[in-house]
């Protein structure tokens, strides 16, 4: 094996796949229905990579020195015999690691599928514990309480520690740290607070909106004293904090206020196998049609990746200023 390095020497380490590009939720910052309403168009089902084009993927990204692997979407369970998805890439040596990022929306049902099939955790999106505020961000009234039904789910399934990710955003649920803390303290799950991102162009992102890292951890260490723990590998994108008195422990992820963009060993590939060599790219390089047309996969992989000079959230930091994106985040799995 072979590790990849880009233009600033950053290894080629974690994948995230997104499976599907459609999602039954509307969060606001996301998918907001004004943009992607009735009459938005989804990419055909032709247009995805197979299964079997995936774990043809993954083959070569574990080849390059990859070992760890994310599932996304859209929303991932959408994708009809994910499960399937699941059993194949858990098969490929050299994958350590195989996670799925989900609304939770159909992961009570699919979780003991999924825990069979070979994956290993979950991370759930959820922003707030009061439906009030939960329904207004996912906009089609998903209640908390099925979320927190299916992570009890997925972690009887043997997908835990579950990782909780809420995005905050000003104004709207930073009332949500808090809340959230105290529930999920001792429970053995991990809560992420994520800085308003911005991800697309269709979000009305605004540097106003956004809540630094540094204040939703003043916020909890009010009440629940924490210290900082060093990352659980090099690269993490969460900085890790534990409560003194013992009860587990949050992340936050401060991608606007301290950008990790030096440390970052993400490739991205959406739905119809483009590859993204950063959250934040305007434009990708397509894997599906250098495989359908008999093209060399593994020499396309490293010829990105030995360009790649991304570093997008330094360089908006530096600005204090938004950048001009245009790949959303459902598009490319966040």
């Amino acid at each position: 094996m072979t590790v990849a390095t880009d233009l600033f020497d950053r290894p080629l380490r974690d994948l995230r796949i997104s499976v599907t590009d459609r999602c039954n939720f509307r969060c606001t910052y996301c998918m907001p229905k004004e943009v992607f309403g009735p009459d938005h168009e989804f990419l055909p089902r032709d247009q995805l990579l197979t299964f079997e084009e995936i774990v043809v993927v993954v083959g070569q990204f574990v080849a390059r020195g990859v070992n760890k692997v994310r599932i996304t979407g859209g929303e991932p369970l959408l994708r009809k015999n994910v499960e399937e998805l699941i059993g194949l890439i858990a098969g490929v040596e050299g994958v350590t690691d195989l996670t799925l990022t989900t609304n939770a929306s159909l992961l009570a049902r699919k979780a003991p599928a999924l825990a069979a099939a070979g994956l290993h955790r979950v991370t759930v999106s959820l922003d707030a514990m009061d439906d009030v505020t939960f329904e207004r961000m996912n906009d089609v009234g998903y209640p908390v309480s099925s979320v927190l039904e299916a992570i009890e789910v997925a972690a009887v399934s043997g997908l835990g520690p579950i990782k909780v990710n809420a995005v905050i955003r000003r104004g709207v649920n930073e009332h949500a740290v808090l809340d959230m803390a105290r529930h999920f303290r001792g429970t053995g799950h991990i809560v992420r607070f994520i800085e308003y991102m911005d991800v697309g162009n269709t979000n009305g992102w605004r540097l106003d909106d956004v809540v630094p890292a540094d204040e939703m951890i003043t916020t909890i260490d009010a009440e629940f004293p924490l210290e900082a723990i060093p990352p659980n590998y090099p690269g993490e994108v969460a900085n890790r904090f534990r409560y003194r008195d013992g009860q587990g422990e949050v992340g936050v992820i401060a991608s606007v206020t301290k950008p990790f963009c030096g440390a970052c060993t993400r490739a991205r590939i959406s739905a119809e196998g483009m590859l993204y060599t950063c959250l934040f790219a305007s434009s990708g390089t397509s894997l599906r049609d250098v495989i359908r047309s008999g093209g060399d996969l593994g020499q396309a992989i490293d010829e990105v990746w030995a360009k790649r000079d991304d570093r997008y959230s330094e360089i908006r930091s530096s600005n204090t200023a938004r950048l001009s994106v245009p790949v959303e985040m459902s598009y490319i799995g966040g």
